[in-house]
């Protein structure tokens, strides 16, 4: 080797390792590019300082970011008013059913066809029927006497009767008639005519209420005698028919139905049967002398409430006594 070139190859090898730092020096240091993951986690960090959506790893193992839809402004709805549920309609259930109890029992003419029967200020009334044998009598309750009678001519079928005031109401079955006595003399004062058949006839003290053998309850007025009003009476098997004898009680209308043991309550603002009192049985029929009709003719004492019952040919009146039967 020539060792005069030495300086030479030292120089050229300082210069070379100058270059190569020099190189080096103007290369820039290289960093870790952000994924595109994190481009966006940045991208939607909220401002508000909430805490930004979590990162789920896909499948390649690039960070996903699964963040909800911010939501829309929602106009205020108004809560809606809860619907009630409607109550169920009941079943139509049948009336009270009620029986009775025998406080006392009086004698009672067994030729009188009972059709009416009034207790007023402490005197009995009673209206019979039956062609050529139809009246108005007063008679002695303890007893059964007849007090004083007035017949009727036999043309008339005496019905159904009741006291007003000083004014005595009778019917008559297919005349289509009916008089008004003077409670206190049994005078005549007038005579007047109605369009139906005339069975029961009572009052509620402003208005006489009237059957006249059907379902219908009619309203007269006392002064004209004329129609005011009327109902049908029904329970809950439908029309009650072959109303008859009828009493005002209590706010209640109470008929005796024909050919049947048994009594209606019923009321004068609906005709609803409120209850049904069953009489079966009152009237111990094993030892009459003459045979007895069917229950009919029913008085209330409003002074002292008690309440009385009969029938067409009976040989006793009752006292009686209604209970319930549960």
């Amino acid at each position: 080797m020539n060792i005069r070139r030495w300086p030479n190859l030292i120089i050229i090898a300082v210069l070379m390792t100058l270059a190569a730092c020099q190189t080096s020096a103007d290369q820039p240091t290289p960093t870790t590019a952000p994924t595109a993951a994190s481009a966006e986690i940045q991208a939607t960090t909220p401002a508000n300082g909430e805490t930004a959506p979590t990162p789920l790893p896909d499948t390649n193992g690039v960070a996903e970011v699964v963040s909800s839809p911010t939501p829309s402004p929602v106009a205020d709805t108004p809560t809606p008013e809860p619907t009630a549920t409607p109550e169920p309609s009941p079943t139509p259930s049948g009336p009270i059913t009620y029986t009775f109890r025998v406080l006392t029992s009086y004698p009672h003419d067994a030729n009188a066809w009972t059709q009416g029967l009034v207790i007023d200020n402490g005197t009995l009334f009673e209206g019979t029927g039956d062609w050529g044998h139809s009246s108005l009598r007063e008679v002695a309750l303890e007893t059964g006497a007849v007090l004083r009678s007035l017949p009727l001519s036999d043309e008339y079928y005496g019905e159904g009767i009741t006291v007003l005031g000083d004014r005595i109401y009778q019917l008559t079955w297919q005349n289509n008639v009916g008089f008004v006595y003077d409670r206190n003399t049994f005078d005549l004062l007038q005579t007047f005519e109605y369009p139906t058949e005339g069975w029961g006839i009572t009052d509620d003290g402003q208005r006489l209420i009237v059957s006249d053998g059907t379902s219908n309850i009619y309203f007269w007025d006392p002064d004209t005698l004329t129609e005011i009003g009327r109902l049908q009476v029904h329970d809950n098997n439908g029309p009650v028919i072959r109303l008859n004898e009828l009493e005002y009680i209590n706010g209640e209308i109470w008929a005796n139905i024909w050919l049947e043991d048994k009594i209606a309550r019923i009321s004068p603002e609906t005709g609803d049967v409120l209850g049904w009192i069953d009489m079966s049985n009152l009237l111990d029929r094993s030892n009459l002398e003459q045979p007895a009709d069917v229950l009919n003719g029913i008085a209330y004492d409003e002074a002292t409430g008690r309440l009385y019952v009969t029938g067409k040919y009976w040989p006793a009146l009752f006292e009686i006594e209604v209970i319930p039967t549960s």
